[in-house]
């Protein structure tokens, strides 16, 4: 069996150095928040190119708290693209505002810059763009509406850690920028974890106290916040692990690069990168297909593990049938859900297993 991903093979090739640094916050008794956290914050949020980190506890957490950091509330509305993770549009919801979708650029699986401004309106508060499975949105694009407008963007780059645009990584273009430390993300914990970078101080200070029950210090509540504090152990785990993104994220484009090559002159369509100056990190390597199920069943029974990201888009989700969309309002993210499948993708993977996949992708779609 070729897995979709494999956990186990990444701890074992570092499992030293991550051991050492659980002892060392057990030692420390330092388990929610603390100086190894603190220390990951300052060298995660220097690799995006920002100048603040505020780890918690999810990426979902990130999330809500960068929007209610840009003053996003009840009565608002919130552009963002219906062809991502749930957890995208939850966040919107929970600051009480109301998520306002458009339609994503077919190649790229990322908001389409040319239906952005019909869909503003006086209470569009945030656009919030998705860098999807590890490609960034067109960022020129998108800023030019929203500057025009006076918006602030928040990037959801919770699947781009390390992606880049023009020389810029994601989390850096935006007022803010939220990633997922999800153990299957690029760069995952042994757990939940997020974190949201920023260059702007007061964002920054008021997003600090919102995860810590609003406190500017102990015993000062200021807001009303949550409780959205990292643990230790996990910043202590993504500190280690944060030295070998970069070298991760290079096998993982050597791999996408061979599953292209291979993959060439089939009925399959291969994840572009998007123009000169965008680096795709292949949190995801999607490709689509026609008959995406039957590709599937046939994958699983050639021993290749698969996943779909994402089969149902947000809009026709029955949990927001309130927002009131219905099918063919967005059509080219209903083609997607309908036709991407995620092949096996982890910087561990052998050349020898792209050429196994490929080989099973190409006999089930008949070509040689």
């Amino acid at each position: 069996m070729i897995p979709f991903l494999d956990l186990k093979a990444q701890y074992k090739s570092i499992k030293a150095e991550i051991d050492s640094a659980v002892i060392n916050v057990l030692e420390s008794t330092q388990f929610v928040l603390g100086e190894y956290v603190a220390t990951f914050e300052r060298e995660f949020a220097s690799y995006c190119g920002a100048k603040h980190g505020i780890a918690v506890n999810s990426g979902t957490s990130a999330l809500h708290l960068a929007l209610l950091a840009a003053g996003v509330g009840p009565g608002d509305e919130v552009i963002t693209i219906p062809f991502t993770f749930v957890a995208t549009v939850s966040a919107i919801c929970y600051t009480g505002a109301t998520p306002v979708f458009v339609d994503i650029e077919p190649e790229s699986f990322t908001m389409d810059p040319a239906k952005l401004e019909k869909a503003i309106t006086p209470r569009t508060k945030a656009i919030l763009p998705v860098h999807l499975y590890g490609q960034m949105a067109d960022m020129d694009g998108i800023l030019a509406v929203a500057n025009r407008h006076g918006i602030p963007v928040i990037e959801d780059a919770c699947q781009a850690h390390g992606a880049e645009y023009k020389g810029k990584r994601a989390g850096a273009l935006g007022v803010s920028g939220c990633f997922s430390f999800y153990p299957g993300k690029n760069l995952g914990a042994y757990g939940e974890g997020g974190m949201t970078v920023t260059s702007d101080d007061a964002q920054a200070k008021k997003m600090r106290m919102l995860r810590d029950w609003g406190q500017e210090k102990r015993y000062h509540h200021v807001l009303k916040g949550f409780n959205y504090r990292m643990e230790g152990i996990q910043g202590a785990i993504l500190g280690v692990k944060l030295r070998y993104l970069e070298q991760w994220t290079e096998a993982r484009r050597t791999r996408a690069r061979q599953y292209d090559a291979l993959l060439k002159g089939s009925e399959m369509l291969t994840p572009p990168e998007q123009l000169a100056g965008r680096r795709h990190v292949y949190h995801i390597y999607a490709v689509r297909s026609s008959d995406r199920g039957g590709l599937q069943k046939l994958l699983q029974a050639d021993g290749v593990q698969t996943g779909l990201h994402y089969p149902i888009p947000v809009h026709l989700q029955e949990a927001h049938a309130d927002l009131g969309y219905k099918a063919g309002d967005f059509p080219m993210s209903e083609a997607a859900a309908n036709e991407v499948l995620s092949l096996p993708m982890f910087p561990e993977m052998t050349s020898t297993q792209v050429e196994q996949v490929v080989s099973a992708v190409r006999r089930e779609a008949n070509v040689v």
